[in-house]
């Protein structure tokens, strides 16, 4: 990839959004329980070593988030990411209201699963658990935006602590009741990648595909996104990851465009910055610096 001086800047459409994201995972029936019990997603589709998780089908309008979430997909072969491989750091999966993060809750209490962090962000309540392969989970709820804190232009997060008994005594209903518990309106929100290079992410997620920076926390982690969102993606270097994306874990994830055009100026833009990109049927897919697939395609 050219030095970051080089590469043209062309901002993602203020419309964009995360859709699914793919796991490969060795045990399907160990790890589909996790997301269809705790997390709260129907499976929509079952099929020979795959399952695509969601919620009910999309509204007759535009503004509702796609409703496949999540696919994980089964390779018995695949053994443990390596302790320096470079890869997820949780999938954020966000919650329409306090009431149902509360059911959340509420559900990961009642399986015996525990909460490996629990933090109040400012702009969001977030939290954090690991699926049967390791791999990290937030479950968060956002606050409006009249509320996130703001100086120059750029969001403004913290980690506090948060209260989760008040939480878990806001919740919304049964968690405990048949059928989805995860509601209509729930979404991927945010993905979180440990990557090795910050600067080589950052030319790639800024300057290539589009985001824009909304958070620099120090020279090792930075959060970014598309028409002012606090973050679609975060990048960190926390755990001192020095290869690749390997083994079990993240596959894929997906960049949703409004149309057509926007997809044709996001590829333009990867092109031009050095970038592999190949189509996939209704999009196209980039490899990140650490071997990341990206797909990015229309909503």
């Amino acid at each position: 990839m050219p030095s970051r001086s080089s590469v043209p800047t062309r901002s993602l459409p203020a419309e964009t959004r995360l859709g699914r994201v793919t796991l490969a995972v060795s045990d399907l029936e160990h790890v589909l329980p996790f997301y269809r019990d705790v997390v709260g997603l129907r499976v929509r589709d079952r099929g020979d070593g795959r399952a695509v998780l969601g919620v009910a089908d999309a509204g007759d309008t535009g503004d509702d988030p796609p409703a496949d979430l999540l696919a994980l997909e089964e390779d018995a072969d695949a053994g443990p990411r390596p302790s320096d491989a470079a890869g997820l750091f949780h999938t954020a999966f966000l919650f329409p209201s306090r009431g149902a993060l509360g059911d959340a809750l509420a559900r990961a209490r009642d399986a015996g699963t525990r909460l490996t962090g629990a933090s109040d962000h400012r702009v969001s309540e977030a939290l954090y658990l690991r699926d049967p392969e390791g791999n990290g989970v937030e479950l968060y709820r956002d606050r409006p935006r009249s509320e996130w804190p703001e100086e120059d232009g750029d969001v403004r997060m913290d980690t506090l602590a948060l209260d989760v008994d008040a939480l878990l005594a806001d919740r919304a209903g049964d968690a405990d009741a048949a059928g989805d518990p995860a509601p209509a309106g729930t979404a991927v929100g945010h993905v979180h990648l440990e990557v090795t290079e910050l600067d080589e992410a950052e030319a790639f997620h800024v300057d290539a595909a589009g985001f824009e920076v909304r958070q620099r926390l120090g020279g090792d982690a930075l959060f970014v996104a598309a028409g002012g969102y606090h973050h679609h993606v975060g990048l960190n270097t926390w755990n001192g990851r020095t290869a690749p994306a390997s083994g079990r874990g993240l596959a894929e994830f997906e960049v949703l465009v409004p149309d057509g055009d926007a997809l044709d100026a996001v590829s333009e833009s990867l092109v031009a910055a050095g970038v592999d990109v190949r189509e996939d049927g209704d999009g196209v897919v980039a490899l990140s610096p650490d071997d990341v697939r990206v797909r990015f395609a229309t909503d």
